[in-house]
């Protein structure tokens, strides 16, 4: 009997939707909150879930989720890997007395021949984890991690949420890459995509974020259409939000990029800041992210002269991280290819104004050129620099769009809508799972297909 079956008849409160509550595991391989999109997904997904009165326990590997606090029903459950690419010594090789059974042994082999284990052996132990605690759940959401050990039975029905699919960052890498050895290396390390998509496409119910998700997900996945729900996240509205205290830093420009992650798109905005500063000389760079020491991004800025220009912050709070955006006169997504487009909808609703690329989702999110943001083709650096210094020129040109762009999110990208779409989802997963119509209770647990059995196509060592 499910968690949501044994509650029958009794005198708790409903939840938000007149509903029973239920109660969620919800599982992320990776969970910090400010770097990449899957930890701040948990994070707001789990606080809007708690708020609408369902009891949510996160599942997490490190680095660990951070959840907001002073809400009931919503904890964390550490589940540990080898943390193999943590600072400061990241691709390490554990002690023997780190090792615990066979899934720690092929976490390490994996990293050795060069893949990324983590998706696969975080999958392996939740499944254990999971059956283990049969009964205590109404519904599994996993955040992508679309590991082999999600199928079968794990005890609950199985909600899997897919951002975009890694397919399209594994080939943006490979166009970026310079001779067949580091092609190879791409090949290696994005392995764990083939499990990906085999795994989605035997999950029952997949939520995405965006429309152009939805379609990337078939085209790449080869979900079926009909099995693909679009349930739109956003921004924390509250904590971004316009502070007309905060002065504007005549010239700024925020960004959120790692640095030579080509899917990101830092190096057109690089080209482009060239060519702006020499209309508006006080034009800087302010970038929200790791700096890489070396490589196309680092070449770039030596070979602009732009060291004075650009920062790169990195580890800041979410208060000075609101404020930097709020104390720009341009907040810039130059990406190739987004799935959704946080940074977008916070920059947004701070009321700064946003020129973004039309690349993948962005324009679902930041709406029409010249009504909500400004909007350029991925990978034009002149088209970027054109309206970088259209903005600066132009005062209410900012005001206008900085407004549109706020009440554009407050209509159609929060994290309480959001939770109020996947609790939705969660409901049709658990009735069709016992064959219910929604909002009776599901009387028996979920059983998938078999899971693959024998050597994981993922653990070799191929290019």
């Amino acid at each position: 009997m499910t968690a949501e079956a044994s509650q029958a008849g009794s005198g708790e409160d409903l939840a938000a939707d007149g509903e029973r509550p239920l109660d969620i595991a919800l599982l992320t391989y990776k969970g910090n909150p400010f770097c990449g999109g899957q930890g701040v997904y948990v994070r707001h997904l789990s606080r809007e879930l708690a708020r609408l009165g369902h009891r949510v326990e996160v599942i997490g590997s490190q680095p660990y989720p951070v959840l907001d606090q002073g809400y009931d029903g919503l904890s964390l459950t550490e589940l540990p890997s080898l943390d193999l690419y943590r600072q400061p010594d990241p691709f390490r090789t554990p002690g023997r007395d780190e090792y615990r059974d066979w899934i720690d042994a092929l976490e390490v082999a994996t990293m050795w021949t060069g893949g990324f284990p983590e998706p696969l052996t975080f999958s392996l132990r939740a499944r254990r984890h999971l059956r283990a605690r049969r009964g205590q759940f109404d519904v599994v959401h996993d955040n992508q991690t679309l590991g082999y050990g999600l199928l079968g039975d794990v005890g609950a029905p199985l909600v899997t949420t897919i951002h975009h699919p890694i397919t399209v960052d594994r080939q943006l890498e490979l166009d970026a890459a310079d001779g067949w050895k580091r092609r190879c290396s791409v090949r290696r390390w994005y392995a764990f995509t083939r499990m990906q998509k085999r795994v989605a496409r035997r999950v029952p119910s997949v939520l995405t974020v965006s429309g152009t998700s939805r379609q990337e997900i078939v085209d790449h996945l080869g979900v079926r259409q009909d099995r693909i729900h679009v349930v739109h996240i956003g921004a924390d509205t509250d904590l971004f939000s316009p502070d007309p205290s905060v002065p504007r830093i005549p010239g700024r420009i925020v960004t959120t990029s790692s640095a030579d992650v080509p899917l990101k798109g830092l190096i057109f905005l690089i080209e482009a800041l060239a060519k702006v500063r020499t209309e508006y000389a006080d034009a800087h760079l302010v970038v929200v992210g790791k700096r890489a020491e070396d490589g196309p991004v680092a070449q770039a800025i030596e070979r602009y002269g732009l060291e004075g220009a650009i920062e790169f912050v990195k580890g800041i709070s979410d208060a000075e991280l609101v404020d930097l955006v709020r104390s720009a006169e341009v907040a810039c997504v130059p990406s190739l290819y987004e799935g959704f487009s946080l940074p977008a909808a916070e920059a947004m609703a701070t009321g700064t104004p946003l020129l973004a690329t039309t690349g993948g989702a962005i324009p679902e999110v930041a709406g029409r050129d010249g009504e909500t943001c400004l909007a350029v083709p991925p990978g034009d650096a002149g088209a970027l620099a054109t309206n970088l210094s259209r903005l600066l020129g132009d005062p209410e040109l900012r005001t206008r769009l900085g407004r549109a762009g706020r009440e554009r999110v407050l209509r159609h990208f929060t994290w309480a809508r959001a939770a109020e779409g996947t609790v939705a989802r969660y409901r049709e997963a658990i009735a069709s799972s016992a064959g219910t119509t929604p909002g009776r209770a599901a009387p028996t647990s979920f059983a998938a297909p078999t899971s693959d059995t024998g050597v994981y196509p993922e653990s070799r060592a191929t290019c």
